[in-house]
């Protein structure tokens, strides 16, 4: 991915696909390998991963790319949404075991406008149940670890999302907060 890496900011990663220096389909197996890797035994961020649907999404920014075609500000944009927030087509569990095998039909509007934008929602990120703790850990999904420390949390509600983002696991994200649920862990994954 040369000067861009997976950590880069938003802005970046979204300049190299506007431009041509990074394909929207590098991206998203970049993320898909540091989540296999990275994820799924050290700091369990992303709970939820649509790989299929977000490879099919990617090839089709790249061909939009090549046509001279911006899909939005957002183009290729890999990047994940808090598990509390519907997702068409993949599952939305809000961490609680009643909803387990929830898979919403439409979008949120969040979601929604962050596709018209053209983006590519590939993946959720963990959460406490029903969002209401400080901290990231549901009967659903276990708990999601600092990625600079295992033997401490990142907060809550929005721990998968920062713990998500620090370790390079995505591209972008979108949290919720009422009460500090991603100011809190965004603080504690970036003061290291």
């Amino acid at each position: 991915m040369g000067e861009v890496n997976a950590t880069s900011s938003a802005v970046v990663l979204t300049a190299a696909l506007r431009s041509g220096s990074l394909s929207a389909r590098e991206l998203l197996e970049t993320y898909l390998e540091r989540i296999e890797r990275l994820d799924r035994d050290a700091v369990n961020a992303v709970v939820t991963v649509d790989a299929d649907r977000a490879r099919h999404a990617a090839a089709a920014a790249d061909d939009a790319r090549a046509r001279g075609e911006l899909l939005g500000p957002l183009h290729g944009l890999p990047m994940t949404v808090k598990d509390a927030i519907a997702t068409e087509g993949m599952r939305t569990t809000g961490g609680a075991v009643e909803l387990a095998e929830h898979v919403p039909t439409e979008d949120a509007p969040a979601v929604s406008r962050l596709k018209t934008a053209g983006a590519i929602v590939f993946g959720k990120t963990n959460l406490p149940r029903w969002c209401g703790d400080s901290q990231a850990f549901n009967d659903l999904f276990g708990t999601t670890n600092n990625p600079w420390s295992a033997a401490h949390v990142p907060g809550g509600s929005s721990g998968g999302s920062a713990a998500a983002l620090a370790a390079g696991l995505t591209g972008a994200e979108l949290g919720t907060d009422i009460g500090g649920s991603v100011r809190a862990p965004t603080a504690a994954v970036c003061m290291r």
